[in-house]
């Protein structure tokens, strides 16, 4: 299947580094998280990707035109302007790179980018956000489910530390941020029949994704959640980038599947 990524937001929450680069460009050790997601999608066998571009849609577009030589060993001969190619460490993507409006909103994204797609089964989810889910779990539950979507429903840490306090002031039970209050919230990592573009007719450019279209698709009863109980984590604000650049220096990425 093709994975389509929305990458086209301003960021404006981690403008501390979104002003100088689109957020799924900002690096998680020395990678764009961008490049984290695919290589999730990468593991199990998905390595063909169309990217939704706006906002700085030109750095995305220059990270992967001069991706090989970035990542290969060269020898470059000024005198002759030649360029030797010794070894690579490049992955095997595919990369349609497609520029979606700088203010179109998610659902006008998804929309723009159909004739990429054609006429198969697709995947979607968002450029700022990891996982250790097993694609083809999820893949195997959209297709047992026979749905027009599959979303990826998870559980996110709370804010705070609970308490469970007994009548008289005693504590009972302490949980440094539990997972959240008990309800679950909506993950990315959707799976999609391309039935989907019959809920995206009219102009979307001014739709979220995440409203009209998946309040319609409740109500049609074409809606399902494939509950993820391990890792995930938005890169919403700094503070998460910087949670993620711990992580992934420590040896902890738990979304490093490859």
């Amino acid at each position: 299947m093709k994975v389509v990524i929305f990458a086209g937001g301003l960021g404006t929450r981690i403008s501390e580094e979104s002003h100088l680069k689109p957020k799924p460009m900002i690096e998680i050790g020395d990678k764009p998280i961008l490049w984290h997601i695919m290589k999730i999608y990468e593991k199990y066998g998905h390595n063909e990707f169309i990217i939704c571009l706006g906002y700085k849609g030109y750095v995305i577009k220059e990270y992967f035109m001069n991706y090989f030589m970035h990542q290969s060993d060269v020898t470059i001969d000024l005198s002759s302007n030649q360029i030797e190619v010794h070894q690579t460490n490049a992955e095997s993507f595919k990369i349609t790179l497609v520029e979606t409006g700088l203010n179109t909103r998610t659902a006008g994204r998804l929309k723009r980018v159909k004739a990429f797609i054609g006429d198969e089964d697709f995947m979607l989810t968002y450029g700022d956000g990891l996982a250790d889910i097993n694609i083809n779990e999820l893949i195997d539950f959209h297709k047992k489910h026979d749905k027009i979507c599959t979303l990826t429903a998870i559980l996110p840490e709370g804010k705070f530390g609970g308490l469970q306090i007994e009548e008289n002031g005693q504590v009972s039970q302490f949980q440094e941020k539990p997972k959240g209050d008990g309800h679950w919230i909506n993950g990315g990592f959707f799976v999609l029949k391309n039935e989907i573009f019959n809920y995206l007719k009219e102009d979307m450019d001014d739709i979220m994704w995440e409203e009209k279209p998946m309040n319609d698709l409740t109500k049609d009863n074409q809606l399902v959640a494939f509950k993820h109980h391990g890792f995930w984590r938005c890169m919403d604000a700094l503070r998460d980038k910087v949670i993620l650049e711990e992580l992934w220096t420590k040896g902890n990425a738990n979304w490093k599947v490859w």
